[in-house]
């Protein structure tokens, strides 16, 4: 038996790279776990159920509260309960490195409303429900970006500096309930997004730099997110709340 067994998770933008690693940890542990994803997730949602746990997939706009209210029914209607919710939907694959004054309007608006208003609306979606069953874990996901500034990246690093102050105040407004907010901060991870940031030479530079700025001389994988995703998820987290766990190989300290 696993803490998970019967845990409904919901997580956003879980149909590939870091997201989807974290649905098929929650489903192998025995949870239900509901994909909102722009992208169709049905695929994935049936591949992963093959293997273990039940996954469903909700093609979901995180900006479109429509969509995210809708989503959230249907959730409740399938599973009964949402237990956990990983904010982990991202403008982030499509994003190019430039200075401040260069980057195209409609790329900041992407950038604030993906990851800053998709992370309130399915907040919103789901707190009448964990409020009434005084449960809940909201997880949502910043970048270590937002310690340390990143020259021509501003719309990005803003945007997630954003994710991680709303942790914070979010977090005050659950008082009194056994509800809790926490932030997960990943640094540089191989997905297909940031192999895709750039030419196959301005990645391998970008790597190079990112591995001599980390204690731990490797490159993350998406599963090396998993963990600390699941211990805020879990019973023994239930004293954890408004903070941040950065992973990231020691590029943060302190």
């Amino acid at each position: 038996m696993s803490e998970f067994d019967n845990r409904v998770i919901v997580v956003t933008g879980g149909s590939q790279g870091i997201g989807r690693a974290y649905v098929e940890s929650f489903a192998e542990a025995g949870a239900n776990v509901a994909i909102f994803d722009i992208c169709d997730p049905a695929p994935v949602a049936e591949e992963i159920s093959s293997k273990s746990g039940a996954v469903i997939g909700r093609r979901v706009d995180v900006t479109n509260k429509a969509q995210v209210d809708a989503a959230v029914q249907e959730t409740l209607a399938a599973f009964g309960q949402i237990d956990v919710l990983v904010n982990n939907a991202a403008f982030y694959e499509g994003l190019t490195f430039q200075p401040f004054d260069k980057i195209p309007e409609s790329d900041w608006d992407r950038s604030m409303n993906v990851n800053v208003k998709g992370v309130w609306l399915t907040c919103s979606a789901v707190a009448p429900h964990m409020r009434q069953q005084n449960f809940g874990r909201i997880i949502n996901i910043s970048s270590n970006v937002v310690f340390m500034g990143k020259t021509n990246f501003l719309h990005y690093v803003t945007s997630k500096g954003a994710v991680w102050a709303l942790t914070n105040a979010m977090s005050r407004e659950f008082a009194g309930t056994n509800i809790t907010v926490n932030c997960v901060a990943p640094g540089y991870t191989i997905t297909p997004a940031t192999r895709n940031m750039g030419s196959a030479e301005e990645v391998a530079r970008l790597e190079r730099e990112i591995l001599d700025a980390q204690s731990v001389r490797r490159l993350l994988e998406a599963e090396d997110m998993v963990g600390a995703v699941r211990f805020l998820a879990s019973d023994g987290a239930s004293m954890v709340t408004g903070q941040t766990i950065t992973v990231d190989g020691g590029v943060i300290v302190g």
